[in-house]
């Protein structure tokens, strides 16, 4: 009897208690205002570089080897800091102790980065192919002119420490891929004005990294020195 008395005065508690469950109001909290933003999906693919009807035959297949091997250096950089961090001995060497995200970022906007109107090409507009080629500046801050000189001076990827060649002692120039690089960060649209002159020589570079990383993970010439070091 007195088993079937606690049972009685639970249910009755439980009866007694339910209403004011089941009745309790239930506010719904709506936010008001603009639909989140659409973004479009990460870009996987590799963009390509528009080339200049002045350029013929010979010289654009010439330019879309040396721009290919160009994104081919920036993703073996990346690729690099990706995995080893900014611990690495090559890291250290050319960035101190900077962190990595910017220069993942740098070599990252080649490969993937929105390259419309960053155009080359081979005629000599502004009348300065005395040399390899230039960067247009101001007359078309997007566009860079590579001069003869180029086709016949500038070596392949493939030969990279070839002929007594050490990323140390040789001239950035000397790989159409490194060089193409340095054009390429000289454009608004990919260097932003950030990516700029800090330092030229190799040893200013590594000096560079030991006493103002903060320029040395912008500086175009260490994004050289470092993607051909890596790549050897």
């Amino acid at each position: 009897m007195r088993t079937q008395f606690l049972i009685s005065a639970a249910l009755a508690a439980l009866t007694t208690a339910s209403p004011v469950l089941i009745n309790r109001q239930l506010t719904t909290v709506t936010i008001s205002g603009t639909t989140p933003t659409s973004y479009p999906q990460p870009v996987t693919s590799i963009r390509g570089f528009p080339i200049h009807s002045s350029c013929n035959g010979t010289e654009r297949n010439q330019l879309e080897k040396a721009l290919g091997d160009t994104i081919k250096l920036a993703r073996q950089a990346a690729q690099h800091v990706l995995s080893h961090g900014s611990t690495s001995e090559l890291y250290v060497k050319y960035f101190g102790n900077a962190s990595s995200a910017e220069v993942v970022g740098w070599y990252e906007k080649l490969v993937y980065g929105d390259h419309e109107g960053v155009l080359f090409r081979c005629d000599d507009v502004d009348g300065n192919c005395q040399q390899e080629g230039h960067w247009r500046g101001e007359n078309a801050t997007d566009e860079t002119v590579i001069c003869p000189l180029s086709y016949t001076t500038r070596q392949p990827l493939e030969a990279l420490c070839g002929n007594g060649y050490t990323v140390a002692t040789g001239k950035l120039a000397t790989y159409f891929a490194a060089d193409l690089m340095h054009r390429l960060y000289h454009t608004t649209k990919i260097g932003e004005g950030a990516a700029e002159h800090y330092a030229d020589s190799y040893a200013e570079c590594l000096e560079l990294a030991e006493k103002n990383p903060a320029e040395a993970v912008r500086n175009t010439h260490t994004l050289q020195y470092f993607a051909l070091e890596v790549y050897a």
